[in-house]
């Protein structure tokens, strides 16, 4: 946990209260994005609900839809330029990125603190331009450095960075921070291997272990949930894109049609608007290759936030997921899980909720090796849900002191004048 420089400056905040802006990849279809959102804003109306809200996004259109917070688009381009060809288009994104640093210093100079709610704004596992995301972040944080505002990288997750303009962006963005917390061992050494100090920095969890639970019906259902993604590798498999997807794609299907051929139903999740092609595809060939009776054994509803996801993972047995916050959603639940991870930080969540053993790749998924994991998920199903149960506890308690700590150091309570002072004002009320 660290505050650096916080003390520098101690702005008086709005009568009603103090001014926070959220920042980050929200309200743009990404549910575990909006689901740390979600967290944060509950610990704010309970904690500190004189507030003034507001939010610097991707989507601030669904953001104020959703949420009833005033919103700023995150990149001018986006805001004001919707077709073009693709010399104007270069041209008006080379001006919004000089915009941005001034409509970003302006956004930053209204707030008290800035919160970035969770997610793994400090990676690049994903297919990333430096210039996009990371530009931003970085503009952020050096706002709030220059003009002293409190910026909070709050249990965020992290993983080393080899593209050299992303990487100095990012831990740039990370050093300006006031505040920094990981969501998990992993995200913290990660950034200490790219040269960052965080000796001072404390490890939480994921903020989706502090959004309420929906309650899980006893005993089994005989269906298997299954998190698909639209995966294409990651942010250096840009020339093997169509390959990986294929491979994933492919696995996915056969897992599927296995399921069904051995009387499971199943049900589909998604976790971002892209994966709903993914889910259709899925569908389709099993329409192509089994009866009416069988694809009926199926079913996918739309997800448009974790606490839909979460409602719909009550309902299973089991999980097999590929996005985070799916394999996230499912530990919260206690559901026995299998991860097909496309980043090691599910493998380091998988490992720290006691399921080790039942991680592989994305990147080209072995089937058979699928096929056994979750079958000795099965056989072990009662241990593994003791495990987590037990470790969703100590998550609880050790975000409960997160947002302690959080008060403690993000909103300090004006100081008492000194004694002389209060004495000399006493007397003068008195006369």
């Amino acid at each position: 946990m660290t505050s650096r420089g916080i003390a520098g400056k101690r702005r008086q905040s709005t009568a009603t209260g103090p001014r926070v802006g959220l920042f980050g990849l929200l309200g743009a279809g990404n549910i575990g994005n909006d689901g740390s959102l979600e967290a944060v804003l509950a610990y704010l109306r309970v904690e500190h609900p004189d507030a003034t809200l507001g939010c610097l996004c991707s989507g601030p259109e669904q953001v104020t839809a959703r949420y009833g917070i005033p919103a700023t688009p995150l990149h001018w381009y986006d805001a004001h330029v919707r077709a073009a060809s693709r010399v104007a288009t270069a041209a008006a994104k080379a001006v919004g990125k000089v915009l941005d640093a001034y409509r970003t210093l302006a956004w930053v100079r209204r707030q008290d603190v800035v919160i970035v709610p969770g997610a793994g704004v400090l990676e690049a596992t994903l297919p990333l331009r430096p210039w996009g995301f990371p530009y931003a972040l970085f503009l952020v944080c050096a706002s709030g450095r220059l003009l002293g505002t409190r910026i909070a990288l709050l249990n965020v997750g992290a993983e080393v960075i080899e593209q050299r303009p992303t990487r100095w962006l990012i831990t740039s963005a990370a050093r300006l921070a006031h505040y920094r917390s990981f969501r998990d061992t992993h995200s913290k050494g990660a950034m200490r291997r790219m040269g960052v100090d965080t000796s001072g920095d404390e490890v939480y969890a994921d903020l989706t272990f502090a959004l309420p639970s929906p309650p899980v019906a006893p005993g089994g259902t005989g269906t298997v949930g299954v998190g698909v993604m639209a995966w294409h590798g990651g942010n250096g498999d840009r020339r093997r894109a169509d390959e990986i997807h294929t491979a994933y794609m492919a696995a996915m299907k056969r897992f599927v049609r296995w399921l069904v051929d051995n009387g499971r139903r199943v049900r589909l999740f998604t976790g971002d608007q892209l994966d709903e092609v993914v889910v259709r595809e899925i569908i389709a060939d099993l329409r192509a290759h089994r009866s009416v009776v069988e694809v009926s054994r199926v079913v996918a509803e739309q997800t448009s936030s974790l606490d839909d996801l979460m409602q719909q993972m009550a309902s299973v047995d089991t999980v097999v997921a590929t996005r985070y916050h799916n394999v996230v959603c499912a530990l919260r639940l206690a559901k026995p899980t299998v991860s097909i991870s496309y980043s090691t930080k599910s493998d380091a969540l998988m490992a720290e909720m006691g399921l080790a053993d039942f991680c592989q790749p994305a990147r080209f998924p072995d089937v058979e090796r699928l096929i056994e994991q979750f079958a000795a998920l099965e056989s072990r199903s009662g241990q593994l849900q003791r495990t987590m149960v037990e470790r969703n506890r100590a998550n609880a308690r050790r975000l409960a002191h997160q947002y302690a700590v959080l008060s403690a150091t993000l909103f300090p309570r004006a100081e008492p004048p000194p004694l002389a002072v209060r004495a000399r004002t006493d007397s003068q009320e008195i006369s």
